[in-house]
């Protein structure tokens, strides 16, 4: 199912969404006009509920033309700005006039013979109107220049253009402009009125504040623009009244703390997603187990009930008082918009099985635990602060890149390899600087290194063919695994022998190039590490811990292979790099115990140490 069949489709679950030539237009006035068209009455429609009065949003008559005008002068029917409906603006309206003298003509054009009392008032009010009268209004106010002004009947319940004759009105002139170009539309496969241009879609965090379009065609009078003959809209036709249908769909949930919105934009692209299913309470459930599998809850309990409800869905099985019986045989669909010049690009799109898709959040769930949790890992976290956590410089989610969000969210929804990319921007943020002891990078690394050998057929360019462990395994081989592991080690001696204090300890001065070229620089850390516990070995309070040191030193040093005899590896592949990281954060919580029953980490040890420093 393409993109636009499915949007056209979700049109038709919502209620309280605009019908087909209508939309959602914030307003702040309304004129009040009695039966001879004089204003009697101006009423603020604005909403007053905050700290200030916001424009409020109402369902009015509206022309794609209107939503696409920038340059040219296009008036709207039965309301629009003051520039057209008054001929007053806050600026300078070098082209006001203009804009007044399209919105009367086409007004009284079009209410010629009407005999609504409600239309006829506005023709007479049209008639006899002029700009320099705005001032002597009733209750006038210059907040109201350049708002969005409608019209009401005196003693009316509703809105002018609400009335009955005006809906007439509204649907006769649409079904005029209709009649002007027909072919089989792409989506419906239906011979019907094509749309020429495509209403822009809101919301898309990064686009263009008025809105951009997702189908877009450039001006059809240059040849360059079209193609036999055939010009915008008619390039790709689409129904009128499925781009009606899909982009009023789209702009539905792309409102701000919309539930079918993400809430923060992964990467660049902002996220929406939707159901089909045989009712609205099965597409609902999906949809609501979907929004917080994709961005779960801060609490942790909260978080684990998630994972258990996607285990459940990946098995096949439902758990009691669970929302998943709701969710099978339901299809489900994800898109992720990223702004592009005056356009919309798609940066990714899901549409499959909701079963599937839970069994692939659940494998990411599955593939990125590592213990112990990561320093501020609560239950789960979303793919945004993960990225943030691993990828972006200083941590901020605007640094998050782009393409690679884009990529990881693909592979997470599809259930395919990681990027590659994933494991260098990682490693990269740990040579930069990132603290590796927190375990984000750690549990991302081992994500990626545990998918890709999963899903590789041979792993013929996989020499170690183990599973990276999620816990600290003393049996696991991997030269970078051991190396990362050795390296924790004598960073735990170094703190034993000066306390927390140091200024630049060894992780800072050698973890990047260790992990890349051990060969180099591991002579300097072994020397160092000796040093550091011959002086542990003579300070009464850590004298012990010297002794547990040394035997994990060596039984981490019996493990280790040498490509060459009395030699360590000139370099380390990216992926040995990655399980150095994870080897390095193992054992930096591992707790070392004595034949007395006393434990010591090197996590536990900088606190012990620090303590000490403090009362000296």
């Amino acid at each position: 199912m393409t993109i636009l069949q499915a949007l056209d489709k979700y049109y038709y679950r919502l209620s309280e969404v605009a019908e087909e030539g209508w939309a959602p237009v914030k307003f702040g006035w309304c004129l009040v006009l009695d039966v001879q068209g004089n204003v009697v009455d101006i009423e603020d429609r604005r909403d007053p509920s905050g700290k200030k009065p916001s424009l409020k949003e109402y369902f009015v008559p509206f022309s794609d033309k209107v939503a696409s005008r920038t340059s040219g002068i296009e008036p709207n029917f039965l309301s629009d700005k003051t520039a057209y409906v008054l001929g007053r603006t806050a600026g300078e309206g070098k082209r006001t006039a203009k804009e007044h003298a399209a919105f009367k003509e086409m007004h009284l054009d079009r209410l010629t013979g009407e005999d609504d009392p409600g239309l006829v008032a506005l023709a007479r009010f049209l008639s006899m109107w002029h700009p320099e009268m705005l001032e002597t209004l009733p209750r006038f106010v210059p907040e109201m220049l350049d708002a969005n002004i409608m019209f009401m009947l005196a003693g009316d319940l509703q809105y002018l253009h609400q009335r009955p004759a005006a809906r007439e009105l509204v649907r006769r002139y649409q079904d005029a402009d209709d009649e002007k170009h027909e072919a089989f539309c792409l989506v419906s496969g239906q011979l019907e009125p094509i749309a020429r241009l495509h209403r822009a879609i809101k919301g898309v965090q990064g686009a263009q504040s008025s809105g951009a379009p997702l189908v877009s065609c450039n001006s059809s009078e240059s040849p360059a623009f079209s193609s036999y003959g055939k010009g915008q809209g008619l390039l790709a036709p689409t129904g009128k009244g499925v781009a009606f249908r899909y982009t009023t769909a789209l702009n539905h949930m792309l409102t701000r703390d919309g539930p079918n919105r993400v809430k923060r934009p992964i990467g660049d692209a902002t996220v929406v997603f939707w159901a089909d299913a045989s009712n609205a309470e099965a597409a609902e459930a999906a949809e609501g187990l979907f929004g917080a599998a994709i961005d779960p809850p801060g609490d942790a309990e909260e978080a684990r009930k998630i994972a258990e409800e996607l285990e459940a869905i990946a098995k096949g099985r439902a758990l009691p008082g669970s929302r998943l019986a709701l969710a099978r045989g339901t299809r489900f669909h994800v898109l992720g918009l990223s702004p592009n010049a005056a356009r919309l690009s798609v940066r990714f799109w899901l549409s499959d099985d909701f079963g599937t898709l839970a069994t692939h959040l659940a494998m990411h769930y599955r593939d990125t635990r590592i213990e112990p949790q990561p320093l501020g890992w609560g239950g789960a976290p979303s793919v945004n602060v993960l990225l943030a956590r691993t990828t972006a410089f200083q941590g901020k989610f605007e640094n998050i890149p782009n393409l690679l969000a884009g990529e990881v969210m693909r592979s997470i929804l599809m259930g395919t390899r990681y990027p590659q990319s994933l494991l260098a921007a990682t490693m990269i943020r740990l040579r930069a600087g990132d603290n590796p002891g927190f375990g984000w990078h750690a549990a991302l690394l081992r994500a990626v290194l545990v998918r890709a050998r999963r899903l590789s057929q041979k792993n013929q360019d996989i020499p170690e063919k183990g599973e990276v462990p999620v816990a600290l395994n003393r049996e696991h081989r991997n030269i970078g695994y051991l190396l990362g592991r050795l390296f924790a080690v004598y960073e735990l001696a170094q703190v034993a022998a000066l306390g927390r204090g140091v200024k630049a300890t060894m992780r800072d001065k050698y973890f990047a190039s260790a992990s890349a070229t051990p060969a180099n620089v591991f002579p300097l850390v072994i020397a160092h590490g000796q040093n550091h516990l011959s002086k542990a070995r003579k300070a009464a309070q850590s004298a012990g811990w010297a002794y547990l040191i040394e035997q994990e030193l060596n039984a981490i040093i019996n493990q280790i292979e040498p490509a060459e005899p009395h030699s360590l590896p000139r370099s380390l592949r990216l992926e040995d790099q990655a399980e150095f990281a994870i080897g390095y954060y193992h054992q930096r919580s591992a707790k070392l115990k004595s034949n007395k029953g006393e434990e010591i980490s090197l996590a536990d040890h900088e606190a012990t140490a620090s303590e000490e420093g403090d009362e000296a």
